[in-house]
Formats: structure tokens, C-alpha cells, sequence
């Protein structure tokens, strides 16, 4: 059955059920950014493969709502779909709710699955449709009644994180959540967004791609805390030592009775963000809510001591991998045999031979020549291309291990490059060095800072159509907030965040370049005007030299270009044998 036709049956339900317009979104019921196969209702309807955005269908239209990562993506996807590209990030074009607003007629009906909508979400639409009356069905999930062959939801085991690689217990942090609590008078707490459930608990799981959480939710009072989640998932030895903690293991389906058990007296936290519309309607409506961001996210944003050392130490072994793999690529790429497909499978090989290695972290990137220019392309086998020697190949990647979390890009030299294309590798690194080298004052957020990486790049007329950085989870989700580098966010940068810095170039039709590390934030000095602080570098692998025109970098880049290789030879050097460490000593050589 192609798109069409599925558009096609969900319209004949949408009838059925007296529905004018259907709106499928990106999450599951926990308002994740990666779900489960069983909640990719978007991909099934639209055969849009990203992981962000919203698909709407009327009776007579239907279109796509994403951000700029997956403009070129979308409309190789979308082809002969029937569902209209809008470009969300670009101005003058309208959220979904203010284009249904616009089109429905007075007293028309919007339906939508409310297990997979923050109430939030519900809030916006329920503003926007005001003025015509259009009314809301909450609880129609028309595309699960299509979707003959839907996987089931996931049911993996859960395992605990020892506390040698998370630095604090579950008594620890359920102290400090408490404590945050008492500051908003509040008794209760109810947590839905699986990787703070994990951070809190210190489990693990393995029901999302990449991303070691389980299904599970979570309710934190001032004394109890219980977590509901599928008896199955839990051996009685992890049952034990949650239960040493204190933590409760209760079924699933019986949140909604403590919920609604709620009386006049209490109060309760909730991320209106994350908290989806059903859990919200099964809250005792007499009950006080507390909305605000999750207690959990602020907290596991600082990574601890522990973590952070972990972290480093993750980075070194994922360090040593990815050096082996590009050696590996600029010896075989002659061959003719290394597609985009098999590179990938290569640097996962290598990843797989380091001590703690779990899985990737996310779904890698490996683009070559114009696929480059998707920022978040999945090679294919039929669309794959075989390398060559010559252009450039984008390689974005990233590993799970037991003491961290690993995001890298490198963009890589096969051959001969055209002028043009150096300057824009320059340009990238040029904005690169200038975030990675920054020093700001305490205070500061990524807004503040986005405008260092873009700024090179600004200055031919270019520019790329997302963030520059985002928070990294500690053996956790690659995408991790509050903080980020956009213009967007202004959620103060503490010491001991973690956070990418990746600026890019990516020509439709061309090439895509992007040059990717994590950073930390540490203290720099203080003096009578404040805290300073400053980046470390946690990530080790050379950056090409033979796509840098050498000419467009001032000494202060050149040294910071030196610097950071000299440290990358040192710390994976002593994990090296004698030809890959020579190697690496000319891929790292000063210029």
C-alpha cells in the first residue's frame, strides 16, 4: 500500500468519525525525540523518515511541517505523496494549528491521538481554533486502527547503571528532586520523559534505537517513588535493588488511579512539555499543578565529577576507533568497493572492539558527494553511492558506552578538491575554532554564543538552517536538553554542561561539510566584573589538513588548530600500534 493509499483509508476514517482534519506528530506518549518503531505513526501515513516533524491531512489537502535538517530530505520523500513541504523555520509560514485555523470552517472537528500530544500542544490548538469554535476529539488514534502490521511496544528488560559510572545513587538524586520540590510546596511530581526517568533511577534500557531508556514512568512524592512499568521488564534481582532504594515498582496502567486519587491538598509538579494530554485530563482536577521544566532534566544537564571523567575517558576509546576507521577509509576507498553503506558498518566494527561499547547513539550519517547535503541522511542500498577518490565524504557518528555518550563529525578528503570547496571546509573550521576558543561570561547561553561559529560563514552569504550545538546525554539520549547553541535558547551555560559545537556548509546538489566535537563547561578566571568560563575540548580525532587552505586562517586559529592536534596525538597515542601512531603523527602534523 503506498502513501496515497493510506491517506486515502485514514480520510474514510476521518469521515467515519466526523473528523475534518487529522494532525499525526513526530512523538510517543512520552513526548520523546526518538521513539519506538511502534509510535512512528508520521512515517507510516507520510513515508517521511526524519525524526521531527507533523503531519496534517484534511479531506482535501495534507501537508508536512519540518525544520530546516530535513528540507532536503522531505522533498525527495514527499514525491508523489500528495503531502504538501512546510518549511517551518523559514519566515512568513505558519505553525500547523494557525494553517488549520485558517483553512477548517467554523465548528469544524480536529482529531488527533492525546496519549502522543503535550498538553501544551493541546493549549496552542485550542487557542488558535477560538475564534471558529473548531473543537477537538482528543482520543482518535485512526492510524494505529489502519496500521495492520504495527509493532507492538517494546517490552526489553531493564538493567541498572552501577555507580561508578553515574557518580550518585537513586537515594542521591531523589534528595536533591525533593529538595527542588519543597521549593515549590509541592508533594508529588509526575515524570514521563524516559531519559530523566533513567537518570533518576539509574536504569537502562533498551526499547528505543539508540538510546538505552525503557518504557516507564515515574511519580516522585515526598516520601515514596513509584516507578510504573510492565512487570515483565523487571527481574526480581533489579527489582531488589530498586526497591533498596526505595523506589516502588508498580503495573503500567496504574498511574492513572494514583492520578486520580489526587485531593484538594496536594500539589503536583509537571513539565506541560512532557506531559501528555490523557495523563494531565486523569489528574484529580481539584489537585494544584506546578507546571515547569522537569526538576530531572536541570539536574542531569550537570554532569557530576564522576560523569564527566567517564565521559573523557569514553571519548579517548571512541577516539582511538574513529582514527582506525579513517585511516582504514583513505587506504581502501581505492578499491572501489566501500559504499556509504559499508563505511558505516566499518566504524561501527571498529566502535564494537572498545571496552564498554554498547551500540551507536544514533543512526550514523555517512554522506558522500550531494548526499552530504542532508543533514540527517540514512544511506540506502539503493541509493547509496561508492566512493571515490575524490570530494569530500561527511561521516556524523556516535557511540553508547556504559561511561558515556559520543557524538563526532568529520568531514573527510577522498581526493582532489576544488578551491571552492576548501574555502567552505575553512570557513566551517574557522567557525568552528571560534566557539571552541571562546571565553564568556558566566551568565551567557547559547544564543549569546551562535553567532561565533556562523560568523565566518556569514561573511560569503551562507549560512546553515539549524543549531550549532546541543546537549549530550551521559550513556543516555544524543539530544539532551535545556541548554543547546541556537539562537533560540537562553538557558544559562553552568560548568559542567556538555554540548557539541558543529557549524556547517551543506549545497543542495553539492557537498556538505560539518566538523563536529563535544565540549565542556568549565570555570575560567574571576575577576571584579564576574565568572568567566571557557570550553574543553573532550573529543580526539584529526581534522583533515588537506581540506584547510591554510591561507584564510590568522595565527591564533593555526595555533588552536596545532594545539588541538598535538593533544589528540597524545591522548591516543598510548592505545595505538607503531603504523597507525605514524599515522596519526603526520594527520596531526603542525602547520
Amino acid at each position: 500500500m503506498n502513501i496515497k493509499d493510506r491517506v486515502a483509508l485514514l480520510r474514510k476514517k476521518m469521515l467515519e468519525h466526523q473528523i475534518d482534519a487529522y494532525i499525526v506528530p513526530s512523538f510517543d506518549a512520552h513526548l520523546g525525540e526518538y521513539v519506538a518503531d511502534h509510535w512512528k505513526s508520521r512515517e507510516w501515513i507520510s513515508g517521511f523518515t526524519g525524526s521531527a516533524g507533523t503531519v496534517v491531512i484534511t479531506l482535501d489537502d495534507a501537508g508536512l511541517w519540518t525544520d530546516g535538517r530535513y528540507y532536503i530530505q522531505a522533498v525527495s520523500q514527499l514525491a508523489d505523496s500528495g503531502i504538501r513541504l512546510f518549511r517551518m523555520a523559514d519566515p512568513g509560514v505558519p505553525a500547523y494549528s494557525e494553517w488549520l485555523a485558517d483553512v477548517l470552517k467554523k465548528g469544524n472537528t480536529v482529531g488527533f491521538d492525546g496519549t502522543v500530544f503535550s498538553i501544551n500542544m493541546v493549549r496552542k490548538m485550542e487557542a488558535d481554533f477560538k475564534a471558529k469554535n473548531i473543537k477537538l476529539k482528543m482520543n482518535q488514534d485512526l492510524v494505529g486502527d489502519l496500521w495492520e502490521d504495527r509493532p507492538e511496544i517494546p517490552t526489553g528488560a531493564i538493567f541498572m547503571h552501577d555507580v561508578k559510572f553515574a557518580g550518585k545513587t537513586q537515594i542521591e538524586k531523589l534528595t536533591e528532586v525533593r529538595s527542588e520540590m519543597a521549593k515549590k510546596d509541592a508533594n508529588y511530581y509526575i515524570l514521563t520523559s524516559l531519559d530523566d526517568i533513567a537518570w533518576l533511577l539509574n536504569i537502562r534500557g533498551v526499547d528505543v534505537p539508540n538510546n538505552p531508556v525503557a518504557i516507564a514512568n515515574v511519580i516522585v512524592t515526598d516520601k515514596d517513588c513509584f516507578l510504573f512499568i510492565e512487570a515483565s521488564k523487571v527481574s526480581p534481582e533489579v527489582k531488589a535493588e530498586l526497591e533498596a532504594q526505595g523506589i516502588q515498582v508498580k503495573a503500567t496502567e496504574e498511574i492513572h488511579a494514583v492520578l486520580g486519587k489526587l485531593s484538594s491538598e496536594d500539589t503536583i509538579i509537571l513539565d506541560a512539555n512532557k506531559t501528555n494530554s490523557s495523563f494531565y485530563y486523569a489528574i484529580n482536577s481539584a489537585t494544584k499543578k506546578v507546571e515547569c521544566t522537569d526538576i530531572t532534566t536541570d539536574l542531569k544537564a550537570i554532569k557530576n565529577d564522576i560523569e564527566i571523567e567517564n565521559m573523557k575517558w569514553s571519548q579517548i576509546k571512541d577516539g582511538v576507533a574513529i582514527v582506525r576507521f579513517i585511516k582504514w577509509l583513505k587506504s581502501a576507498v581505492s578499491t572501489g568497493e566501500v559504499t556509504e553503506i559499508a563505511a558505516e558498518e566499518k566504524l561501527e566494527a571498529f566502535r564494537s572492539e572498545q571496552e564498554g561499547f554498547v551500540g551507536p547513539s544514533f543512526d550514523t550519517i555517512a554522506g558522500y558527494k550531494e548526499h552530504a547535503a542532508m543533514m540527517h541522511y540514512k544511506a540506502a542500498e539503493e541509493t547509496q553511492f561508492t566512493l571515490e577518490n575524490e570530494g569530500l565524504f561527511l561521516i556524523d557518528s556516535g557511540g553508547q558506552y556504559y561511561d558515556g555518550t559520543t557524538d563526532i563529525t568529520r568531514t573527510i578528503v577522498l581526493g582532489k578538491l576544488t578551491e571552492i570547496q576548501k574555502r567552505d571546509f575553512t570557513l566551517v573550521l574557522k567557525g568552528f575554532i571560534a566557539l571552541s576558543a571562546v571565553k564568556f561570561l558566566h551568565g551567557s547561553s547559547g544564543a549569546n554564543l551562535d553567532v561565533l561559529a556562523r560568523q565566518p560563514i556569514w561573511q560569503h552569504g551562507i549560512d546553515y538552517k539549524c543549531g550549532t550545538g546541543h546537549g549530550v546525554g551521559f550513556f543516555l539520549n544524543v539530544h539532551e536538553g535545556p541548554h543547546s547553541i541556537r539562537n533560540t535558547n537562553h538557558v544559562r551555560l553552568d560548568r559542567g554542561m556538555i554540548i557539541t559545537n558543529e557549524p556547517g556548509i551543506y549545497l543542495e546538489g553539492e557537498y556538505g561539510i560539518r566538523t563536529e566535537n563535544l565540549l565542556v563547561v568549565v570555570e575560567d578566571e574571576k575577576t571584579e566584573f564576574g565568572q568567566f568560563m571557557k570550553f574543553d575540548t573532550i573529543t580526539y580525532c584529526p581534522i583533515d589538513l588537506a581540506g584547510v587552505n591554510t591561507e584564510l586562517l590568522v595565527e591564533s586559529e593555526k595555533q588552536w588548530l596545532n594545539d588541538y592536534h598535538e593533544e589528540v596525538y597524545a591522548k591516543l597515542s598510548p592505545y595505538l600500534n607503531e603504523e597507525e601512531c605514524a599515522w596519526l603523527k603526520e594527520e596531526t602534523k603542525a602547520i
